[in-house]
């Protein structure tokens, strides 16, 4: 059995990123930890190509990752009315093909960090530690002993919870004939799309350059759509909401993130954790991941280098936390009109409101005055009915593989 100080389980955004800090030179009076990482071989375990939006003041520790960002937004009613600022904060997007095989790089170059390719059978605590029992592609059982364990893959099936939306969405990267785009104006909600019975609807737009663009059909409703529906309903904002002239479609992405108020679990044992969408990392009002993934890692590497016992920290703060559940109810049982209430967020309070709350650092007087825009009477009626409501298992598509885009939305 091989023994190490830490094994880090999956080997996407969380797993990956937690590796990449614990592989970072420590500190003269520390010493440097022995990692093991185990990613799936690629099959059905294994998440496509996918991108990742977060907001950030200033420059970054990612920034050599970045593809794009925007200094400028913009939400559009579902009359057309644009609503556009800037803030403090840059909108800045990461696509996994670039982030992730230089993350695999770095940490081969590292002797303290070893990657293995393994399906993973079982994790538990034993004695001074956990294990992670796998077997290879060719079929040889391997045992892995950490001194801690952190696993992040994706919960199966989702924890109970009394509201469970999804947010699901396809986009094209395409590419026009002629100048059609604004690349420092990031277009978050289009809200012109039709409406389904329940949740809402929006076109995400992200210029990259004045001819090419992420266009994206997005959905927060209780099932996701086929791929023609995806597709008719692109085509649709392309040609007849937000004619774009001939274009041409150069890449895809589809995913599906869970928008729930499950409670996560992020300890497992004593020397077991979960880190990323596993922990409760994705923000449920929103979809977005990435930026909190990134101040979790953060905060277990240190104290793991520290020895320390490293209990990834709460994802989101409860006020947060309890504010998203009223809203997904309010908007499950049809009591709020989403575009509208996304429209009235961002018409009556300032960009920098706005973002903060999003972006999860928003302080008690902020969130306040934010609320006393929203739709008093249903935000209320659903804020009393919360304790009774019972938690309940969570039905519809297999969130396992959620291309966070979170952020977007991962």
């Amino acid at each position: 059995m091989r023994r190490v100080d830490v094994v880090v389980v999956g080997a996407g955004a969380a797993g990956l990123s937690l590796a990449r800090r614990l592989a970072a030179p420590p500190a003269p009076s520390r010493r440097a930890l022995e990692v093991v990482v185990i990613e799936p071989p690629p099959g059905t375990l294994t998440s496509p190509p996918r991108t990742w939006c977060f907001w950030e003041k200033g420059p970054g520790e990612l920034d050599e990752f970045v593809a794009h960002s925007w200094p400028r937004l913009c939400v559009r009613s579902a009359g057309g009315q644009p609503i556009t600022g800037t803030s403090s904060y840059r909108y800045k997007m990461i696509r996994s093909p670039d982030f992730l095989p230089a993350v695999r790089a770095e940490l081969a170059a590292s002797p303290h960090v070893e990657q293995m390719t393994a399906t993973v059978t079982g994790v538990s605590d034993v004695s001074h530690g956990a294990q992670v029992t796998a077997v290879t592609p060719q079929g040889r059982a391997l045992s892995v002993h950490g001194r801690w364990v952190f696993d992040s893959r994706p919960p199966r099936p989702l924890p109970p919870a009394r509201t469970t939306l999804l947010q699901h969405f396809r986009g094209w990267f395409i590419e026009t004939d002629s100048d059609r785009f604004d690349p420092g104006l990031a277009e978050l909600m289009d809200f012109r799309t039709p409406q389904p019975p329940r949740g809402l609807s929006f076109a995400y737009l992200l210029p990259l350059t004045r001819r090419r663009a992420l266009v994206e059909y997005t959905e927060f409703s209780p099932c996701t759509l086929d791929s023609r529906t995806y597709d008719a309903a692109l085509d649709h904002y392309t040609r007849h909401i937000r004619p774009l002239g001939p274009f041409t479609v150069t890449k895809t992405e589809q995913g599906v993130i869970p928008m729930t108020d499950a409670a996560f679990v992020r300890r497992q044992g004593r020397s077991l954790f979960r880190i990323g969408t596993a922990s409760g990392a994705t923000r449920p009002a929103t979809g977005y991941t990435f930026a909190t993934i990134q101040a979790q890692t953060s905060a277990v590497a240190e104290a793991c280098r520290a020895g320390r016992r490293p209990v990834p920290p709460r994802p989101h703060s409860r006020r947060h936390l309890m504010m998203d559940a009223v809203w997904l109810r309010a908007l499950a049982q049809g009591r709020i009109d989403g575009p509208a209430f996304f429209t009235r967020m961002f018409t009556r309070n300032p960009l920098d409101r706005v973002l903060s709350f999003l972006h999860g650092t928003s302080s008690p007087l902020q969130d306040i005055v934010l609320g006393s825009h929203c739709p008093i009477a249903p935000m209320s009626r659903t804020l009393a009915e919360l304790p009774f409501v019972p938690r309940q298992p969570a039905h519809g598509s297999d969130p396992a593989h959620t291309p966070h885009r979170t952020e977007t939305r991962s």
